[in-house]
């Protein structure tokens, strides 16, 4: 079924725990995630639905599995924790994809661990399901994310604030490698494993920066990129992680952990959806500040790599990698930004800039959808202005701005329908949106029920593609809705 190559298990001894999961009394197949499956050039033939549970429940670990849970720490909220650790997840091993990737495959909610922390190690099927859709739709549209392989009940109850029925998670990822990983044994003043760290992290993801003479600031500096890039992505389609907790961070650059999640309706720079962010330190307008600071707990774990003989005198060149963070950052969202917009990139920068700053600033004063107000910004570049009219209360500021913003779109050779094409592949109509998102996990946690979660998946896994009779998928919920709308680490 899957042809392993377990190089954490076998090149990072002493970085984990070898552990099975626990066994599930009744385990029952959810969902399968056959696309993934076909990418990661699984091998599924003859294996019914009762054999896939076994094998995704961890009853039945597949030839070749190296079950281990993962040493880390983290700056949680801000805090220092120095062990954490895989409590509720599980590393089976890696694949090699059919595009010569490599993949990690891990459980989440397989049962307790050495770093359980008293946890009990399990999942339920909401939390399941959410980082499921949510998943697949950030890989809908093109940001860099961990998916969902499958999700299997368990058969037995977990207990949260109410009492609900278990699930695992089958995940794939780029790798598992946090900034957290790093901690962890920078703490412990572990020179030898930091290096041997990120000279794996370098080989696996980087393979470029094998013979350079600074590869380990190097490291740095396009770990700092790629997370640039990423938050950028995040912020352009309203998206809050929650909990951009260190341990929370990949040096893949991948979307990794979904649990209090959500994705922004009214324009809220302040926006906070997760239960435990009682202070909004994850804010969505938070994210990229955050991004940097998480990235400067990452260069100093890498200080005695950087110049081991003396690690105060990296300080200055890791410094100045991250000072250029915000730079990047603006850069890959302006880049975004103008593709979103419908204008090219040979424009005034600085006039480009603010040009969608005052848009998002007239969608915050007017408490107006960011997702639609965007995707009905491209009916406004064929002439028809109705649409985003109607998300606005009022319409004399909105014409103000649609004045520069045609002035701007006429100083180019783009047509009209050329450009409103261009900005519904970039600007999509459906997300999971948060309402929807609870209609289909209440169903499924509590009646059994996955039609409603089916057929979300199919919708945000299109994003933007519009299609009739699916009015429901686009429209934001009531605002006293979303007013009182929190998530939670169920995963």
């Amino acid at each position: 079924m899957f042809s392993f190559d377990n190089t954490y298990a076998r090149e990072l001894q002493g970085f984990y725990v070898a552990c099975l999961p626990t066994v599930a009394p009744q385990p029952h197949l959810l969902r399968l995630n056959r696309a993934l499956a076909e990418e990661l050039g699984l091998r599924l033939d003859g294996l019914d639905d009762e054999r896939l549970a076994a094998v995704f429940s961890g009853n039945a670990l597949p030839e070749g599995a190296a079950s281990l849970a993962q040493a880390y720490a983290g700056h949680q909220f801000g805090g220092f924790v120095p062990q954490l650790g895989d409590g509720r997840a599980l590393l089976l091993g890696e694949v090699i994809d059919r595009d010569g990737q490599r993949r990690d495959v891990a459980f989440k909610g397989s049962g307790q661990t050495p770093f359980s922390r008293r946890g009990d190690g399990k999942a339920a099927v909401g939390p399941v399901l959410r980082e499921y859709v949510v998943g697949e739709a950030m890989h809908a549209m093109g940001i860099p994310t961990s998916r969902a392989l499958a999700a299997v009940a368990t058969g037995e109850r977990v207990i949260r604030e109410h009492v609900l029925p278990g699930a695992v998670l089958t995940r794939v990822a780029a790798s598992h490698v946090r900034v957290g990983t790093f901690e962890f044994f920078a703490a412990r003043g572990d020179r030898d494993r930091v290096r041997q760290l990120a000279d794996y992290a370098i080989a696996r993801h980087y393979p470029e920066l094998n013979g350079h003479p600074n590869r380990h600031l190097e490291l740095l500096r396009v770990v700092a990129e790629r997370q640039a890039a990423l938050i950028a992505q995040w912020m352009l389609v309203g998206f809050i992680h929650g909990v951009m907790n260190t341990d929370n961070m990949t040096v893949s650059g991948e979307t990794i952990d979904y649990g209090p999640c959500a994705f922004m309706e009214a324009f809220n720079p302040r926006a906070v959806y997760s239960s435990i962010d009682k202070n909004g330190r994850y804010a969505y307008g938070n994210q990229p500040a955050i991004a940097q600071w998480n990235l400067s707990r990452l260069a100093e774990t890498l200080l005695t790599c950087i110049d081991p003989e003396s690690p105060d005198s990296a300080i200055p060149s890791a410094t100045d990698v991250l000072e250029t963070f915000p730079f990047r950052y603006q850069a890959h969202w302006l880049a975004g930004a103008r593709a979103k917009l419908g204008i090219g990139t040979s424009g005034d920068e600085d006039g480009d800039f603010a040009l969608a700053n005052d848009w998002l600033a007239l969608l915050f004063a007017q408490s107006v959808d960011y997702t639609l107000a965007w995707r009905r910004l491209a009916d406004a570049a064929e002439g028809n202005t109705v649409t985003l009219s109607a998300l606005f209360t009022d319409g004399t500021a909105l014409s103000a701005w649609l004045d520069r913003w045609s002035a701007r779109c006429a100083s180019e050779s783009t047509g009209p329908g050329a450009r409103a094409h261009a900005m519904r592949l970039v600007n999509p109509i459906y997300i999971p949106r948060n309402h929807v998102v609870e209609e289909a996990l209440s169903a499924a946690s509590d009646d059994g029920d996955l039609d409603a979660f089916d057929r979300l998946v199919e919708v945000v896994t299109r994003p933007f593609e519009e299609r009739p009779g699916l009015q429901h998928y686009a429209t934001p919920a009531p605002p006293e809705v979303t007013a009182s709308y929190r998530t939670f680490c169920g995963t």
